[in-house]
């Protein structure tokens, strides 16, 4: 018996079954993952240990010399107490602001999660990602407590700005899943990069980057695949103001996550010249906020949010890199 030809519509349908059960598949393994392998920060950090004590003047905070800051002559000139004390307030102010990104990120997954169907498999993964944000900023805070400093944050405005992002699932879950990106990118991106290189000196800090790594490695696939199904379906127009909003979100986003303190700058009273020099007219600063968003503006150009107007936009943002310069790199 001859088998009834397969028409185009039916080999749509098989693809569009398939790359569902694809999609399905990984969101499995990332919830059975969450599951078989996350820590818990009272537990598994040895908090009151002698070497893992938070000092303000312990001189395995300062800043390495790669470092711009760390290898300026203003810093070099600095009494170790006070090049410790910089540091360890360079690493509070990025736990304090992470802490806050995860407190809009968790708000945000729990508005996406509310409006979920029943038997959605995105709901079970989206709340063990909440769950181990929540770890994350326990963690976070606890670190910042214990140095005894007055970080604050994120500046008054932006916080202020920010609380509005927990909404954006409400409007667009696919630009709420690139502010997600934006955020976690970006200190991804520095913490693998300063593990890699041997800068991490003390040993509470390091616990706490290799578990924040471990997870959000999880947090960043599930942003990523979600949005390679879900962007090539949106209607063509949304599509294009996505792609010219996205790197508006990211080029911000690393800018908050990379750029130094004010706080700090004021309490240490750091020349305007050497904040020039190592951060707003330093090239290499520039291209570690492109490196920083690399794999996010790589994602954007396969999902065709990358036109000629909407590139624009990215070099606007100064987070535009040639593609073949990335690859000769």
């Amino acid at each position: 018996m001859t088998a009834t030809p397969r028409t185009t519509a039916d080999q749509e349908r098989d693809r569009a079954v398939t790359e569902r059960r694809a999609y399905e598949a990984v969101i499995e393994r990332l919830s059975k993952a969450s599951v078989d392998k996350h820590w818990e920060p009272y537990v598994d950090i040895p908090w009151d240990d002698p070497d893992f004590l938070v000092r303000q003047d312990d001189p395995r905070w300062e800043l390495p010399g790669v470092d711009r800051l760390g290898g300026s002559a203003w810093y070099r000139a600095q009494p170790p107490e006070v090049r410790a004390k910089i540091g360890l307030w360079r690493v509070a102010t990025a736990m304090k602001i992470g802490l806050q990104f995860e407190n809009l990120l968790k708000r945000g997954l729990l508005n996406y999660a509310y409006r979920l169907p029943n038997g959605s498999p995105e709901f079970r993964y989206v709340y063990h990602e909440t769950i181990e944000e929540g770890h994350h900023g326990m963690m976070f805070q606890e670190f910042v407590n214990r140095t005894g400093l007055p970080i604050r944050g994120m500046p008054g405005p932006l916080s202020l700005l920010s609380q509005i992002t927990p909404w954006i699932p409400l409007v667009s879950t696919e630009l709420f899943f690139v502010f997600v990106l934006g955020g976690e990118d970006p200190i991804d991106h520095v913490q693998r990069k300063a593990l890699r290189e041997g800068q991490i000196k003390h040993p509470l800090e390091e616990v706490i980057m290799r578990i924040h790594i471990a997870e959000e490695a999880r947090h960043i696939s599930f942003a990523r695949h979600y949005l390679r199904r879900r962007v090539p379906r949106l209607p063509r127009l949304h599509r294009l103001l996505l792609g010219l909003v996205s790197p508006v979100v990211l080029g911000v986003m690393a800018r908050i996550m990379l750029s130094p303190p004010g706080s700090m700058i004021r309490a240490f009273r750091i020349p305007d010249d050497v904040v020039r020099e190592v951060y707003t007219d330093d090239p290499h600063m520039a291209q570690e906020i492109r490196d920083s968003v690399s794999r996010t503006r790589e994602l954007c150009a396969e999902l065709g949010m990358m036109n000629r107007v909407q590139r624009r936009v990215w070099k606007a943002m100064g987070i535009y890199d040639e593609p073949a310069r990335k690859a000769a790199a």
